[in-house]
């Protein structure tokens, strides 16, 4: 899904006009994105009540993004419609759409490129076709046009998740338990121009959990802001044969990836039996020093409230040891699906009601305030800030991206959910710094 989370473009302040600063620390200001969006991002138009915009992922000047969508109308090109087929960039300073076309017949879950050239994208996700050339769940792809890099073997056994491009490398993660012809266990790093796996991540995953069927998976990646480190969200009980669940940290090596030390025993507290795997996303924040979640889960079974981290943001020491939280915000029993930071903030998304609801469940509790669907946090407090943009909620808000100077949101349209800052921005909405 998510392969690079606001680190693969620096956010630059310098010459923000408009901007909104919160409090932070006694004397200390940050800037935060406006809660008015730009206009000229595109706009998904189909599927209608089914399209989603799954990951955005900063290349160059250009952003891409991928997910379950046919069409793209385009407020920068005149309001010309394009047919996207799951995969699409445009300019990330004007919004202009451009050639690139892969046009997969099945969803995008997620797309990585080399930020040295951004000439070739690798994506992943559920499909056969890419321009209607056989490619079983991931491809390479000429980022000019979307065409077929015919070089890179392409068959994934089962889908692919998530994708990131480092160490001269594309590290996959998916459902699969073989990929190019090489047996993996859901974990895999392949060589960039061949498709060929190699030695560099040979780590598996395995075991699930109880409760509600949940295949094992690697789901989410999310790169340090030093390179040097990578946060894998999913459903697993161990990784190469030590107890992780929900996420882990690799340490990425000039020749080999290997498992970090850092973990919580909040990760193997599980959420309502229908919900087992909760933890949907993990960022860093900018020095690195600071792990923060995002999750769903509804709540423990045995819980009057909340005790666990269950449908909250939380934060934990980037310590390689096993940390405890140093702040939790708890939505009330509705899922967050993403989380970002920046130098004072962590901004989360999904299809919350509020935040700061501790004391409720279903409803507001005391204390709770508003921030449907998008909302802000405090870094240093675990607080929600006075940001609150609103998004309607949908499924939610599934990617946030720090990047061109600013917060990008991807989301679906399910129930008219096509609202961003109170303005019309179905699947992507952009709120300057």
């Amino acid at each position: 899904m998510r392969a690079v989370r606001g680190v693969a473009v620096a956010v630059a302040l310098a010459g923000a006009a408009a901007v909104l600063t919160m409090s932070v620390d006694a004397g200390a200001a940050v800037a935060v994105p406006q809660q008015n969006p730009a206009d000229w991002t595109p706009q998904m138009v189909a599927p209608i009540d089914t399209g989603y915009v799954r990951q955005l992922t900063p290349c160059g000047g250009n952003m891409y993004a991928v997910g379950t969508f046919t069409r793209f109308a385009s407020p920068a090109d005149g309001g010309k419609t394009f047919t996207r087929n799951n995969a699409m960039s445009f300019s990330g300073t004007t919004g202009k759409v451009t050639a690139f076309d892969p046009n997969t017949n099945g969803t995008v879950n997620s797309i990585a490129l080399n930020p040295a050239d951004c000439s070739t994208a690798w994506i992943g996700g559920s499909f056969t076709t890419v321009g209607g050339q056989p490619a079983t769940n991931i491809a390479a792809v000429d980022t000019a046009t979307g065409a077929l890099r015919t070089t890179f073997k392409r068959s994934a056994a089962a889908k692919v998740n998530a994708l990131l491009y480092t160490h001269g490398r594309v590290l996959v993660g998916g459902n699969f338990a073989k990929i190019n012809g090489v047996a993996r266990a859901k974990l895999a790093s392949l060589n960039p121009t061949t498709g060929v796996p190699d030695s560099y991540l040979t780590l598996g995953l395995t075991g699930t959990y109880p409760g509600d069927p949940n295949s094992t998976r690697a789901f989410n990646f999310t790169l340090s802001h030093s390179g040097n480190k990578m946060l894998v969200t999913g459903v697993f009980t161990a990784v190469g044969g030590v107890h992780r669940e929900q996420v882990f940290q690799l340490d990425l090596g000039a020749t080999s990836a290997s498992l970090n030390g850092w973990t919580s025993t909040d990760f193997y507290l599980h959420c309502a039996d229908s919900l087992p795997f909760y933890l949907q996303d993990a960022t860093y924040s900018t020095d690195d020093a600071t792990v923060y979640t995002a999750s769903t889960g509804y709540k423990r079974p045995a819980d009057p409230l909340h005790t666990g981290i269950c449908d909250a943001a939380a934060a934990y020491p980037n310590q390689a040891t096993t940390v405890t939280r140093t702040w939790v915000n708890y939505t009330g029993c509705d899922s967050l699906l993403s989380v970002v930071a920046d130098a004072g903030n962590v901004y989360v998304g999904g299809h919350q009601r509020w935040l700061n609801n501790e004391n409720g469940c279903d409803k507001a509790g005391t204390g709770a305030v508003s921030r449907p669907g998008i909302g802000g946090i405090v870094a240093s407090t675990g607080r929600a800030s006075t940001w609150n943009p609103t998004r309607t909620r949908g499924i939610g808000a599934d990617d946030l991206v720090l990047a061109f100077n600013g917060l990008w949101v991807a989301s679906d349209n399910k129930n008219y959910s096509n609202k961003c800052g109170g303005e019309y921005h179905p699947g992507i909405c952009f709120l300057p710094y």
